[in-house]
């Protein structure tokens, strides 16, 4: 592994900050960053050596030097700027939900567009199960967005379940880690414990706290699992079979824009963990029905932005692959 000093683990720390904040937007990947920023490989690589063996390397050759062997000093700086930029990043999001629905539904919305666009673009060889298989994932990504959610967004299990998918995007650049958990219906439930165990931090408020830390524990939990049961098999499929899995990406995008349509109807309230309501079920309405300011201008402003986002994004790791070659 290599040896690396303080500024050198420093500017991994910063770019676990730029991870961070992308895998709280839905629509940009923190793998497309880990990428870009050159770590990709060796994150990748440093997860999948991670085993068990650990303790045993640990009880004959010291702690030590099985950190340095595991590169977890590599690990550490890498996910303490990821930590750190989601927990401030989260309340940000959640703020502007509350504030702005329609230009943030609609900044996510462009975003996922130029997403499907780079994910699509990346498949060198069509054919008719390559078609297919973007028909079946657009069908069930738009029936998933549809249907009822599979359990309280605030629920134990669901934490678990939701952290195990959406761990896939810290595997493969190009799909997004918050896309998953909106695709899932976690997406805000998972930014308002993360605020919570940062109010709880601030505040000193141990049962604040203690109830967003097992949440959050469950949720890195059911990320853990993800990774170490997805990553190797990910992985193979991407080398092997990479077209396929390209559209199956594609297609679960093109079937999730009903989800991050802008303009929404409220179909059915749930009461959360705070007692408050909160939308259930929702359906995407055309602007022109929706009952208050539907702000279609701003929204197409936004979804421009938000496309040129991921545009930018594309021109610097193409460019990043050009100086590697």
């Amino acid at each position: 592994m290599p040896s690396r000093n303080i500024l050198q683990y420093l500017i991994i720390t910063l770019k676990g900050l730029a991870m961070g904040a992308a895998d709280v937007v839905p629509g940009v990947s923190g793998g497309t960053i880990a990428f870009i920023s050159g770590i990709y490989e060796e994150l990748i690589d440093t997860i999948h050596q991670l085993d068990f063996n650990f303790f045993k390397k640990w009880k004959s050759e010291g702690f030590l030097n099985t950190w340095k062997a595991y590169n977890l000093s590599f690990l550490l700086a890498l996910f303490f700027g990821i930590a750190i930029s989601i927990i401030s990043f989260a309340k940000i999001i959640s703020v502007l939900l509350k504030e702005h629905p329609i230009l943030v539904w609609s900044f996510f919305f462009g975003l996922v567009i130029a997403s499907i666009l780079y994910v699509g673009k990346q498949i060198n060889k069509w054919s008719l199960p390559i078609w297919i298989s973007i028909a079946l994932a657009t069908s069930l990504s738009y029936y998933i967005t549809l249907a009822e959610p599979i359990g309280s967004p605030d629920s134990t299990w669901f934490l678990f379940f939701a952290g195990f998918v959406a761990i896939i995007a810290m595997i493969l650049p190009g799909i997004s880690g918050a896309f998953i958990l909106l695709l899932l219906g976690a997406y805000q439930s998972v930014l308002d414990t993360i605020n919570q165990l940062r109010d709880g931090i601030t505040t000193l408020d141990w049962k604040l706290f203690s109830d967003a830390f097992l949440k959050v524990a469950v949720f890195g939990l059911g990320a853990i699992f993800g990774i170490k049961i997805f990553s190797k098999a990910l992985n193979w499929m991407f080398s092997h079979h990479k077209n396929i899995i390209l559209a199956i990406l594609t297609g679960f995008m093109i079937g999730a824009l009903n989800k991050i349509w802008p303009w929404k109807e409220v179909l059915q309230f749930r009461i959360n963990s705070h007692g408050e309501e909160v939308p259930f079920l929702e359906k995407s309405i055309l602007p022109s029905s929706y009952s208050e300011e539907p702000l279609v201008l701003y929204a197409i402003l936004f979804m421009v932005i938000g496309f040129l986002m991921i545009f930018i994004l594309e021109r610097l790791s193409v460019h990043k692959k050009d100086v590697n070659d």
